[in-house]
């Protein structure tokens, strides 16, 4: 077989087709087994590690299938150097992710289905292809007969035509459909159960945000042009990046979309690995109005249906600004039909202020470097939200990542002039309902080498007493975390509480071990009662960070199927055992919650929300690594005056 360039690249669009291929003649698989999803089987680290060009080594893909004959799923590893299946594991009792044909079956099979049309006539609905049909995934409420189905739970608005407008595609989130849900059974192909709680008036007030339906635009807006006549300073080699530096690999799942691999640094000739894997490994939303409309809104956008699935194809000068660099990705859908999306992926350096700068007041002497970051960027549109994922890298060593949320609200109707006690009003007649954004980051630590250990700092007043007779003395107190239970720990304001991974084998300049430093925003812990059925899915999210030796199979904080899973599974029982966290590959949980409290000013389209982290280097070098960075040039190409 023809090898890729490194162990660590996605599969290729031939790859993706020769897996199928050989899964399909093997298995003797019938026309009613779908392909969920097919992504790289990642090599063990001792493989990576130790690769060199032109080396050889075991090529396989990851396969998880659903049988639709009699429901059952599987799980398949495919080697592609020895063109054949060599695992095959069933999965009893597991509904895999849904699948975007499966909304789309669902959406036609709705709209030919006699109920839920007599129900949409009774509303003075009869056009069916205004009707927005929505299939939220349906969780597991413990209810007897939804057990053994593979089920959705869909919600619907309407696209209400405007005859003075008729090129403006109308916002139906502005028309929801209330007191009508179905839930379905995405195997059959047929209709669970109809709910229709009675005819209510469907909210008229029209909210659309295209240029062509918002009036008159702002005439005032000069154009702002990036400008790198020699080109960008990175350097891409296949899915490998340099630049400042910096040296990581791109990597690209179905489920997880970006993911970043082996990221290390060049510090005085030496590469030093920070980071061997990072991705974002699950999100969840949960509402928090307890209408029948609205409480079981409890989508888990990664487990439940994957991020890489939903990306989109960034555009130069609307996504993305400058001299660009986008990576494709090769991916197969449902059918085992392979296709290449082009530009999902976007690299691009861009000005961010100030690096650095010191003005002697004495000889007014001036130093000042500004700083230019890298940054990797991935968009996936998740229904009606829009999630931007960024990786930012500094020259002075620190990466940031993060979370842009925007589109539109998801919205229910209310009474005109009621005020919604779970959220608020966003026109007359319509309400977007209070709710979390759950994120969850899945840091493989790497911190000079895989013996790393987590210190907890938190900062504390010095009592009043002989040491501190003027009561202004305050220092910092570090308490090593030593195990799976210790490592469950939540942010706390008051001490100024944060974290370092530390090597405790390397030691700085002045004797110290080396560390890396997670900083971090606006955070939040989640609303919902203890004894919810979406807490006993979402455990993951009762703390901040969780801190669990690496094990290969321990990869996504809700567990590998989360999808209508009763709850239970990943980090909760993961860290029963209570396994030691000093000195070993660590990998770091971090959780990241935005309450979203809507807004007037999030309507129609909301502005971009932001949530993320920092890891900071601290006491990783000798003294500030950005001392190299050249001064700053002028439009005319000199340096800026440093006197």
């Amino acid at each position: 077989m023809h090898y890729p360039q490194h162990p660590l690249d996605p599969l290729s669009a031939e790859e993706l087709r020769q897996v199928v291929h050989i899964v399909r003649r093997q298995r003797h698989l019938s026309e009613r087994v779908r392909f969920v999803s097919l992504n790289l089987h990642e090599p063990a680290k001792a493989v990576v590690l130790s690769f060199q060009p032109g080396m050889n080594w075991e090529r396989e893909a990851e396969v998880v299938l659903l049988d639709t004959r009699d429901e059952t799923a599987y799980e398949a590893i495919v080697s592609l150097s020895r063109q054949q299946v060599v695992s095959w594991q069933h999965l009893p009792g597991v509904q895999p992710s849904v699948m975007p044909d499966e909304f789309f079956a669902c959406q036609q099979a709705l709209k030919v289905h006699p109920g839920f049309r007599e129900a949409l006539r009774r509303r003075g609905i009869t056009e069916m292809e205004q009707v927005m049909i929505e299939p939220w995934s349906a969780g597991n409420y413990g209810a007897p007969e939804e057990q053994e189905l593979r089920l959705v739970r869909v919600l619907t608005w309407v696209r209400l035509p405007d005859p003075a407008a008729p090129n403006v595609n109308d916002n139906g989130y502005a028309h929801p459909i209330a007191g009508l849900r179905v839930l379905f059974d995405l195997n059959a192909l047929e209709v669970v159960r109809l709910e229709d709680d009675g005819v209510q008036e469907i909210p008229a007030a029209r909210a659309n945000y295209i240029a062509e339906a918002v009036g008159p635009l702002r005439t005032d807006l000069k154009p702002l042009s990036i400008v790198q006549p020699e080109g960008p300073s990175f350097v891409v080699q296949g899915n490998q990046v340099s630049w400042q530096k910096w040296r990581f690999r791109v990597g690209f799942t179905i489920r997880e979309g970006l993911v970043l691999h082996t990221v290390s640094y060049q510090d005085q000739g030496r590469t030093r690995p920070i980071l061997y894997r990072a991705s974002l490994a699950e999100m969840v939303v949960p509402y928090g109005d307890p209408g029948a409309d609205h409480y079981r809104k409890n989508a888990f956008d990664i487990g439940e249906y994957g991020l890489g699935c939903m990306a989109n194809s960034l555009e130069l000068g609307c996504d993305c600004l400058g001299v660009i660099h986008y990576f494709a990705a090769a991916m197969a859908d449902s059918q085992g039909q392979v296709s290449t999306w082009p530009n999902v992926i976007c690299l691009h350096e861009e000005d961010h202020g100030l690096l650095w700068k010191h003005t002697d007041w004495r000889n007014r002497e001036t130093e000042v470097r500004r700083s230019r970051r890298l940054v990797l960027s991935f968009i996936a549109t998740v229904g009606n939200y829009d999630y931007a994922f960024y990786w930012y890298f500094y020259q002075d060593g620190s990466l940031e990542y993060e979370i842009k949320l925007t589109g539109v609200m998801a919205t229910g109707a209310v009474q005109p002039g009621a005020h919604p006690k779970y959220g608020a009003r966003v026109e007359p007649a319509v309400f977007a309902p209070n709710h979390q954004h759950i994120f969850n980051l899945r840091l493989d630590m790497q911190v000079d080498g895989f013996t790393n250990s987590v210190d907890e700092i938190n900062t504390q007043a010095e009592p009043l007493g002989p040491d501190n007779r003027e009561g202004n003395a305050f220092f910092a107190r570090a308490t090593r975390l030593t195990t799976e239970q210790e490592a469950q720990r939540d942010v706390n304001p008051q001490s100024g509480r944060y974290w370092k991974i530390v090597n405790p084998n390397v030691s700085n300049r002045l004797g110290e071990p080396v560390s890396y430093a997670l900083s971090f925003g606006q955070t939040g812990l989640p609303f919902a009662h203890p004894q919810a059925h979406i807490s006993q899915r979402t455990g993951f999210a009762r703390h901040h960070l969780w801190v669990t030796p690496y094990h290969p199979q321990e990869r996504y904080p809700a567990g590998e199927y989360p999808n209508q899973h009763p709850g239970g599974a990943g980090l909760p029982s993961w860290t029963q055992q209570n396994r030691s966290v000093e000195h070993t590959n660590v990998v770091l949980w971090w959780t990241l919650n935005l309450l979203h409290l809507p807004r007037l000013e999030d309507w129609p389209t909301m502005p971009v929300h932001s949530i993320g982290l920092m890891l900071k280097p601290a006491g990783f070098f000798d003294r500030n690594p950005a001392l190299d960075v050249p001064r700053p040039q002028q439009e005319s190409s000199e340096p800026c005056p440093h006197a």
